[in-house]
């Protein structure tokens, strides 16, 4: 029997009952080529014995089960590494949601003594009527407050901290104390793979929102970006520091000024005039909190700005603690008074939700330090062989330049052009040299043009009953429903070197589009992409039109299920070069949520986490379900388009701007009529419409023809006469439809099933064609079968593929058409039965 070497430190080999033990410089050789090639061939086995002749005296075959070996002991490294992180994650997440514990039974016990004093108040209230009535003190929600008064203060150093301590603790006991009764944000469920546990204010001064969460970035890191609002709070338009003031613990006072765009022409942007106090707390947790500075408080003054409304930051801020094998635990407190008074009332619930706060600048800043965090993870370049960084950078571009062009302010060099009568679009002009810098125009003989400008048409509209996440889908992955393919050329030609001329005057556009995914973020809630239209029409080779064109687009907000997202559509035309300089005239649409559904900070609504859990009957919600108790769905749309022009053809691109605003707007209330929710929606809760004499006839009608053609009955007998008969066929589980006798026919009723496969209300159905529903192989067959329902008057087709409104591909078993007489049996119009439709995912 041969004689076998023992094996140490999981370096040796067994085959066939045999042990190897390797040498170092064996292993060295083995590890080297593993880094190479974790998994050779067999020739590459072979080769590497003859070329290291230390391995001469080792079979391939034991090479072989080495190199399974070291794979094995890699994976489960890596393995154990996955395991280390989850565990010191969830290990974080525990701590974090045992002081989320802590602090929710102290609101709790803080609740149950207010309670108890409300139940003791009138007593006391009497008692104190008959011993004392000069008491200057007051009683505000249960608790015994002092008149506030701030003690004088000035701008001196010592002054300002002053307020910055006392903010400081503010912030703190907002933070992880009760000075601020929280609750669970709706539609936010804590969990280790939630983004934090978010929860908005209940009967504060001001909207407040606050998030507590867990980032793979190290505390220092966490405050610089942090500090850089402009680059991840995208309504923030500047930052300015005025002074920065050491303190005698190694802290920083800065003064801030910063501006806000408006998110609407509805509104005027907002201004802060700030403290911004950093400093380390004992435990070693990095703090910075912000509020507002004015008079009132002794400190210095900033004069109103033009344009801008004062609003006021009460103490918030940053609380970042250092987390066990790497990362930071995060609190994050956001207190605002954003003077709602100064807007029109319909706008009043964007300044007063605390939702719209956490959406838009709370749980903004936690997705900006996670989506860091993973690029910082995983080093990728992703599309067009950009890094994540620089998408990222784009998405900002594109949010700047469209939150630019709405608002329009005179010292970024807009001004406002004339009004043509009416007051529906305005018109802004910018001929500023920054603006076009880049922008190649070029007169129709080739001769680049003299002076260049950038003109920007902007309008706003309310919006009633539709989803602000379908209608912005709608808008993204149906172009050529709103837009016009001779303006997108238009705009194309500006960033070529070619003909650049008014629209209308070519012959041919654009024709589908190509949707090419760029970059998202982790939680799915922006999408960056370039779309790809395709060119169509009868044009030379060497025009712009025969070319396709792109465009670089930003698609936020289409989650249906979050609670008061802002959802938008910024595009702007690009070269194929694409190159990071190239400049950007962005475009497009903002859908703001005006209604809430039911508040969540409402003191009736249970705060308990199985409320957020329900299931079942009475506490599932289908996904897109806006049927709430609201009983409407508001929200404000407003359009941005720009347009880069010749100076001499100002007035006439102007025109061209105002027209084509107004023909989207157009489109635009098409689109949101056809997409709102229909009344008769079983699941809205609320009653048909009273039918009709003439509803109620058509109803009479369609059964008789239906059992006079076929010989049975379209509906269950029943002696409730046309009524129930009216109420059966619009419940029926059948797609049920009827369309004109004209030359083009049209829908002129459908019921619920109908509405439901058309997508489409009744209001709206009258717009679509017989024609439109069927693809080319349904439109051959309904044309070979037309003649026999017209002469034998019924019909039966084969199963196939229909059309929806909305472009959506809807399958269907089979069909039943059959001609509907009237009472002197003349043909009336045509009825179709879809059976066993769905849409096709």
């Amino acid at each position: 029997m041969p004689p076998m070497t023992s094996c140490k430190d999981g370096k040796g080999q067994m085959d066939n009952g045999k042990y190897v033990r390797y040498t170092p410089e064996q292993v060295e050789a083995l590890e080297r080529l593993y880094h190479e090639c974790p998994k050779p061939s067999s020739i590459r086995r072979q080769q590497l014995i003859r070329e290291c002749p230390i391995l001469s005296n080792i079979e391939p075959k034991q090479i072989k089960v080495w190199f399974q070996n070291r794979r094995c002991r890699e994976k489960q490294r890596k393995e154990a590494s996955r395991l280390q992180a989850v565990n010191r994650k969830l290990s974080a997440m525990n701590k974090l949601l045992m002081e989320e514990n802590d602090r929710l039974q102290k609101q709790v016990s803080h609740l149950v003594y207010e309670n108890g004093f409300f139940r003791q108040q009138p007593q006391t209230t009497a008692a104190l009527a008959t011993t004392d009535t000069s008491c200057e003190s007051v009683v505000t929600s249960g608790q015994h407050h002092l008149t506030p008064q701030h003690p004088p203060r000035d701008a001196s150093p010592a002054g300002l901290l002053s307020i910055a301590e006392e903010t400081l603790t503010e912030f703190l006991s907002k933070a992880t104390g009760t000075a601020v009764e929280w609750v669970q944000m709706p539609g936010m469920k804590p969990g280790p793979d939630s983004i934090g546990i978010i929860a908005i204010s209940h009967g504060c001064p001001g909207v407040a929102a606050r998030a507590c969460g867990l980032v793979g970035l190290e505390p220092t890191r966490v405050a610089e970006i942090l500090k850089d609002r402009t680059s991840w709070f995208r309504d923030c338009r500047v930052v300015d520091v005025m002074n920065v003031l050491p303190t005698g613990t190694g802290g920083t006072i800065e003064l801030l000024y910063m501006q806000l765009y408006a998110p609407t022409t509805l509104a005027s942007a907002r201004d802060f005039w700030l403290l911004r106090y950093t400093s380390v707390l004992e435990d070693g947790s990095l703090v910075i909190c912000e509020r507002s500075l004015s008079s009132t408080q002794g400190g210095p003054s900033m004069p109103l700005v033009q344009h801008f409304v004062r609003a006021e930051m009460l103490p918030s801020g940053y609380l970042v603690r250092p987390c066990e094998g790497g990362g930071s635990i995060i609190h994050i407190v956001d207190h605002m008074d954003l003077e709602p008074s100064s807007v029109p009332e319909v706008l009043r619930p964007l300044y007063e939700s605390p939702t719209v706060l956490a959406q838009k600048t709370t749980m903004a800043a936690l997705r900006q330090l996670r989506q860091i965090a993973l690029e910082a993870s995983q080093s990728t370049v992703t599309g067009w062989g950009r890094r994540p960084a620089a998408l990222r950078a784009l998405s900002q571009r594109l949010s700047r330049g469209f939150n630019e062009a709405l608002n329009g302010f005179t010292d970024d060099g807009w001004s406002t052009m004339g009004s043509d009568g009416m007051d529906d679009v305005t018109i802004l002009v910018n001929s500023s040299p920054g603006k076009m810098s880049g922008v190649n125009i070029a007169y129709g003989n080739g001769f680049p043009a003299v002076t260049s400008g950038v003109l920007c048409a902007k309008a706003s509209m309310l919006l009633q009953n539709v989803p602000p996440p379908i209608l912005l889908r709608f808008l993204r992955e149906h172009r050529s429903e709103w837009a016009d393919s001779n303006i997108d050329a238009y705009s194309a030609a500006a960033l070529k070197s070619g003909p650049c001329i008014l629209p209308g005057s070519r012959v041919g556009g654009f024709g589908g589009q190509v949707i090419l995914p760029l970059a998202h973020t982790i939680e799915h809630e922006e999408f960056l992409e370039v779309i790809k239209l395709e060119s169509i029409g009868n044009c030379q080779e060497d025009t712009l039109m025969s070319r396709d064109m792109f465009l670089l687009q930003l698609c936020s907000g289409v989650d249906e299920n979050a609670v008061g997202t802002c959802a938008e559509l910024v595009f702007a035309p690009i070269d194929s070069s694409f190159a990071d300089e190239a400049p950007l005239l962005p475009s497009g649409f903002r859908i703001i949520p005006l209604d809430f559904g039911v508040d969540a900070s409402s003191p009736n609504r249970t705060l308990d986490l199985a409320s957020a859990l329900e299931i079942g009957p009475a506490g599932s919600k289908v996904p897109g379900d806006y049927s709430g108790s609201c009983g409407s769905l508001r929200s404000v749309m407003t359009i941005a388009f720009q347009f880069a022009f010749e100076s001499h053809l100002q007035e006439n691109v102007a025109s061209m701007a105002r027209q084509y605003i107004r023909s989207i707007i157009s489109s635009v209330q098409r689109v949101a009529l056809a997409l709102s929710p229909s009344l008769l929606s079983p699941h809205s809760g609320l009653r048909p419409p009273p039918g009709s004499p003439e509803a109620r006839t058509l109803a009479r009608w369609i059964c008789q023809s239906y059992r006079c053609y076929l010989g049975v009955e379209l509906l269950k007998p029943t002696t409730d006469g046309s009524e129930s008969n009216l109420k059966t066929l619009w419940h029926h589980s059948d797609a049920i439809m009827c369309c004109s006798l004209k030359a083009l026919p049209v829908f002129t009723f459908a019921n619920q099933a109908g509405l439901d496969m058309l997508e489409t209300t009744l209001v709206a159905l009258q717009d679509i064609t017989l024609e439109k529903i069927f693809d080319d192989h349904g439109r051959k067959t309904l044309c070979s079968e037309f003649p026999q329902i017209m002469q034998q008057g019924f019909a039966c087709l084969q199963g196939g593929i229909c059309l929806s409104s909305m472009g959506r591909p809807v399958s269907y078993e089979r069909a039943v058409a059959w001609k509907v007489l009237n009472e002197e049996e003349n043909a009336h119009c045509i009825c179709f039965m879809f059976v066993n439709w769905s849409f096709i995912p």
